[in-house]
């Protein structure tokens, strides 16, 4: 937390401006750059106190990124915030990214942003390093489920479709199955064949639920 309660943003802008060594002309030119994209022009003069969680996060990365440095060290950028401030500040993180080519070392408990904004991933539990390499391969290496969720439009049995996998969910017309990573394929066949169904989807389990295997199968 770089902000003064009862001071302006601008105020830690400037400091931030001289710490930097930042010229006039650079700092006018990325403090006006930023306040744009996080569209926080018309507030960096209000005192922190009365702005809200998400525009003090704008703020934070502000007074971050003044100096574009190149390395950049996030912990848990949208805690606290609603769904819609969420995906904006993890929209501008990524624009961040692709535009400057800065390294940005995301900590956070927000699969979410995970998902959204990362390629590699470090899990660790108690300072042991459980897993450090590429989301996609974390999910294959981990998850020997797929999930299967379809809508039929006609009732059957439940005890018709557990041969076929694991029921998770079952209240009709929804039907949610986890089966076998190696037999998806020939169970989606049988779905399709066999069964009335409406709609139908199927994907990997969730990254919460595969972060949890991670920790379950190192347990000591």
């Amino acid at each position: 937390n770089q902000l003064w309660w009862d001071l302006p943003s601008s105020e830690t802008f400037r400091l931030n401006k001289e710490i930097y060594e930042l010229k006039d002309k650079e700092y006018k030119e990325n403090l006006q750059e930023l306040t744009t994209l996080l569209e926080v022009d018309d507030l960096v003069s209000l005192p922190v106190r009365k702005l809200s969680l998400g525009q003090r996060m704008k703020m934070e990365l502000i007074a971050a990124l003044l100096h574009k440095p190149g390395i950049l060290f996030l912990d848990e950028p949208t805690i606290g915030l609603d769904v819609v401030m969420q995906k904006k500040i993890r929209d501008f993180i990524a624009r961040y990214n692709k535009q400057y080519k800065s390294t940005i070392i995301l900590t956070s408990h927000y699969m979410s942003d995970v998902k959204s904004l990362c390629k590699r991933v470090i899990i660790i539990d108690q300072g042991r390093i459980l897993y450090d390499g590429n989301l996609d391969q974390l999910v294959k290496k981990y998850a020997d489920k797929k999930i299967i969720t379809l809508d039929l439009n006609k009732f059957i049995e439940g005890k018709k479709l557990a041969r076929l996998g694991e029921i998770k969910f079952y209240k009709y017309p929804k039907l949610i199955l986890s089966v076998p990573r190696s037999l998806a394929k020939h169970v989606s066949a049988v779905l399709l064949e066999e069964f009335p169904v409406d709609d139908f989807n199927i994907q990997d389990p969730e990254i919460e639920d595969v972060i949890r295997l991670v920790f379950s199968r190192h347990k000591t």
